[in-house]
């Protein structure tokens, strides 16, 4: 058998085996074995979002005909709720083919499939398997999402957000939200100073993604909350839905966060070691930063890296370093250690890189270094 890494290896006849013997408690006959046995036999060139097909597709063959019948044996086969923070990937990989089950086959039947994600979010998560009933079925579905934001179980609160995300990764986009966030931004009002953090990261990550299609309308929204809402819960969501923006060295964000001056910070004698590094060594970059102004300021450091691309071309990468309180005239020594690894969203070129230092969005620094691979 191939090597198998990242989450693909949780998906396949182990996956149908636990799936399969939670279901057969509930409908007794139900073939485990042959379950898993053709999953394991399909999976093996596949990646996980077919898998996940593969083990739906499973279920589908060995379920009731009709469909409201055989959802109703998967939710009686969920098994037990997430306890709060633990997150979708914690445990119960297998529920994904239980959600994708819904998303395929049981659009034409909202009134048992919408209860069904909220069931199987308080699981796992039901964020892919909602998008085609907000498009076919947007009022029902909008409805639901606006109870879930209520809802007293984080996960489900969650949901509320990460299902409504126009841009959401690796789910099909939605188009009318893209144009038009307004009943997005309407169910996130109820969740802006959600005591979970797992909830308020994904609301924050919505409003992150909405900002590069109406920077302006996130930015109205995040000032507003910080007026109505004055609590640390609030702040924490505003700051890093507003990341994109301050990367971007937009004024009213960098404000709303207290950032100032950052025409008055130089930074100088930016330095990067090593020079030549192979994949998977650490770089170490140092900067000081200079505050050449008699008033003091606080300055939002980031870094970018201009990585090489197949073509010979670079493409920059930006990434967080850290908020700075400088006195006046003071000078500050930032180190930052960026491993130069391998990820699934990048294939490594070798060739010369770039680093840039940036001070509230603004480029102030830059230096080269090679890469092996």
């Amino acid at each position: 058998m191939a090597d198998e890494s990242g989450l693909k290896r949780h998906v396949g006849g182990g996956a149908a085996r636990v799936l399969g013997t939670a279901i057969r408690e509930r409908l007794p006959g139900f073939d485990v074995e042959g379950y898993a046995a053709e999953v394991a036999a399909r999976v093996g060139p596949l990646e996980l979002k077919d898998r996940v097909m593969v083990m739906a597709e499973g279920l589908r063959a060995r379920l009731p005909a009709a469909y409201p019948e055989a959802v109703g044996v998967l939710v009686d086969s969920l098994g037990e709720d997430l306890v709060d923070g633990a997150g979708m990937y914690a445990q119960g990989f297998h529920l994904m083919a239980v959600a994708r089950f819904v998303e395929e086959y049981g659009v034409a039947h909202p009134e048992v499939s919408l209860p069904a994600l909220v069931e199987i979010t308080r699981r796992h998560t039901s964020e892919f398997a909602v998008r085609p009933f907000l498009v076919h079925h947007r009022e029902a579905a909008m409805e639901l999402m606006r109870a879930c934001a209520a809802d007293p179980d984080p996960n489900v609160r969650r949901f509320a957000s990460e299902g409504l995300r126009p841009r959401l990764p690796w789910a099909r986009r939605l188009p009318e939200f893209v144009a038009d966030p307004g009943p997005v931004l309407e169910v996130l009002e109820a969740l802006r100073n959600d005591p979970s953090a797992y909830v308020r990261t994904s609301v924050a990550n919505n409003l992150n993604d909405i900002s590069r299609d109406h920077p302006g309308r996130i930015l109205d929204l995040a000032e507003r909350w910080t007026r109505e809402s004055p609590t640390p819960e609030t702040a924490w969501t505003v700051r890093h839905a507003l990341r994109t923006l301050v990367k971007r060295g937009d004024p009213r964000a960098l404000a709303l966060l207290g950032a100032t001056g950052g025409d008055h910070v130089l930074a100088e004698g930016l330095a990067l070691s090593p020079t030549v590094l192979d994949l998977g060594d650490t770089l170490e970059v140092r900067v000081e930063l200079a505050n050449t102004d008699d008033r003091p300021h606080t300055v939002i450091v980031d870094y970018r890296v201009h990585y090489v691309k197949a073509d010979g071309t670079r493409r920059p990468k930006v990434f967080k370093w850290t908020t700075v309180e400088l006195c006046a005239g003071e000078r500050r020594a930032l180190v930052k250690r960026h491993r130069v690894k391998p990820v699934s969203t990048r294939t490594h070129h070798p060739g010369e890189h770039l680093v840039e230092v940036q001070v509230n969005g603004a480029i102030k620094a830059a230096a080269p270094f090679g890469l092996r691979v």
